[in-house]
């Protein structure tokens, strides 16, 4: 890094700054498209999805995430250990959202107990009552910390983006992580109730 420059006055001037190297890079893996689809999976070694200890963070990008209703439509996702099925591992987890409806009536930020999870195997929401009109989506990112460790539990952050209600803006925040000392390599995302009709996830590698 350069030696970081003053102005006239001696303020450093942040702008200054020299080319910082190291900081990693995303490798993109893998894309799924959903059409109409009960759930999308990433599962490693399986379609050319990696998910295992050649990256200590993966990074899920979700992109205009479309329900097939608005019935119970919250956006969810759960992970296998290595050799597991049912998408069931154990999360502890924290849920907060804040809103705002178009009218400019109504908002809330808040911690949300409805969303969140103590030691349970049920899948964890991301996004809540998603709408379902022509035009509405949601859309977000999840990372995934060192999923393939034997040591430590996995720990996830994700944060949202979507159409909420009629009609609200939403930003839901979630963190938390799968309480086991295995590894995790499968990842499933779907709606509580109903088909992702539309949109895409893709994965990638944060090298």
């Amino acid at each position: 890094m350069s030696i970081v420059k003053l102005n006239n006055q001696g303020v450093k001037n942040a702008t200054a700054f020299g080319s910082i190297t190291g900081l990693g890079s995303m490798v993109f893996i893998k894309k799924l498209t959903a059409s109409s689809s009960g759930t999308l999976s990433f599962v490693d070694g399986a379609s050319g999805v990696v998910l295992d200890n050649t990256y200590k963070e993966y990074l899920f990008t979700f992109n205009n995430i479309h329900p097939s209703s608005d019935s119970d439509a919250h956006f969810q996702f759960q992970g296998n250990v290595a050799g597991g099925s049912g998408y069931n591992e154990t999360i502890t987890s924290t849920y907060f959202r804040a809103y705002h409806n178009e009218s400019g009536s109504s908002s809330s930020l808040a911690y949300d107990g409805n969303f969140d999870l103590a030691q349970s195997t049920n899948f964890q929401t991301l996004m809540t009552y998603v709408n379902y009109q022509n035009d509405e989506c949601g859309a977000g990112t999840l990372r995934l910390f060192n999923p393939s460790s034997t040591t430590f539990v996995k720990n996830f952050i994700a944060e949202t983006q979507y159409n909420y209600n009629n009609p609200y803006s939403a930003n839901s925040f979630v963190g938390g992580y799968f309480n086991t000392t295995s590894a995790i390599d499968e990842i499933q995302f779907k709606f509580a109730n109903g088909n992702i009709d539309s949109g895409d996830i893709c994965l990638y590698g944060i090298a």
